[in-house]
């Protein structure tokens, strides 16, 4: 999957494929079409708690909006480092290692005594 739009970008691009206007989708989500209008413009982040509702608005896939919400977190954590790539791959490693030790820490041995 490869989206080089920001998440708010996605999220004007449906709304306007769909001809909903910005005050029906800013009602649905419970904010102020202003603070709708931030997100599309990137001048607000948008929270985990909208996924679900956008999702059914646009009739989109919960787990495609979701890696472009968390994607454009991450880039904008690491748009001013000097290595950010290198620093993904390591955090890539990083997250095998702390998924692999939450599955250690919670199996239990009951053979060893």
């Amino acid at each position: 999957m490869s989206i080089n739009e920001t998440f708010g970008e996605y999220i004007r691009s449906l709304r306007e494929q769909s001809g909903l206007p910005l005050r029906k989708v800013a009602a649905s989500l419970d904010i102020d079409p202003s603070t709708l209008s931030k997100i599309e413009r990137g001048e607000r982040s948008a929270n985990k708690e909208m996924i679900p509702i956008l999702a059914e608005i646009f009739s989109e896939d919960e787990n495609t909006l979701g890696l472009i919400l968390m994607s454009d977190k991450v880039a904008n954590d690491l748009l001013a480092e000097e290595n950010p790539n290198e620093i993904l791959k390591v955090a890539e490693e990083k997250i095998k290692y702390l998924k692999n030790k939450s599955l250690e820490q919670g199996s239990l041995d009951f053979d060893k005594q």
